[in-house]
C-alpha cells in the first residue's frame, strides 16, 4: 500500500494535523511532553526534532505542535515526508495497539453525557486534530468536566468550542447539565 501524507490546518496556528490513508490507531494517544513519549517509538522519534513540542494521534492522523520559533513553512515538507516513513515503517505509537472500546461509567445521566461526547463531539473535535475526554460531572452544580488534548489544547477558539457547542449540545440532550468546563492539563 502507498502510504499518502496530506496536512490540514487546525483552529490552532500552534498545531498542524498530519492526514494519511492508513487507521494509525484506534483511540488516541496524547504526547504533551518529550518525556511522557518514552514508550512510543513513532512519538519519540517526532520528539527528535527540536522544534515539536507535543504530538497528538487518533484514528488516521498525528497532529504535531511547534515551538514558537519555528516556521510551519520550514518544517511542514520535512515533518511530512517523517511521518510517510514512519508509517510506512510501522513505527509503534504504543506497545498495545489493541482495539479499544468505549466504557461508560456512572449514573445514566454520567452515561448519556459520555455517550453524546464519543457519538457527537468526539467526531468534530478529531476533524480538528484534538481529542476531548469526559473527567466528571457534578450533580449538584450541572457542570460537567472535559479535558481537551490534541490541537484543542491551548487552542485559542477551544472556549468558544467548549462553551458555543459541546455546552449547547449538552444542555439541549441532558437538561440536567448547565455548563461545560475543561481541565487543565
Amino acid at each position: 500500500m502507498t502510504i499518502n501524507v496530506y496536512t490540514e490546518q487546525t483552529p490552532n496556528p500552534a498545531t498542524m494535523k498530519f492526514m494519511v490513508n492508513k487507521l494509525l490507531i484506534n483511540g488516541s494517544e496524547d504526547f504533551a511532553t518529550k518525556e511522557s513519549a518514552e514508550h512510543s517509538p513513532f512519538a519519540k522519534e517526532l520528539f527528535k526534532f527540536n522544534f515539536v513540542s507535543g504530538v497528538f494521534f487518533a484514528s488516521n492522523f498525528v497532529t504535531i505542535t511547534k515551538t514558537e520559533d519555528a516556521d510551519w513553512a520550514d518544517i511542514e515538507p520535512l515533518l511530512k515526508e517523517f511521518v510517510k516513513g514512519a508509517v510506512e515503517s510501522e513505527y509503534k505509537i504504543k506497545e498495545d495497539t489493541g482495539a479499544e472500546t468505549p466504557s461508560f461509567e456512572g449514573t445514566d445521566i454520567e452515561i448519556k453525557i459520555q455517550q453524546i461526547l464519543h457519538d457527537y463531539v468526539r467526531p468534530a473535535v478529531e476533524q480538528d486534530g484534538g481529542a476531548i475526554s469526559y473527567r466528571s460531572f457534578d450533580q449538584n452544580e450541572g457542570v460537567v468536566t472535559v479535558e481537551l488534548r490534541g490541537s484543542c489544547s491551548g487552542c485559542p477558539s477551544s472556549t468558544i468550542t467548549l462553551k458555543s457547542g459541546i455546552q449547547n449540545l449538552l444542555q439541549r440532550m441532558v437538561p440536567e447539565v448547565k455548563e461545560v468546563v475543561s481541565e487543565a492539563l
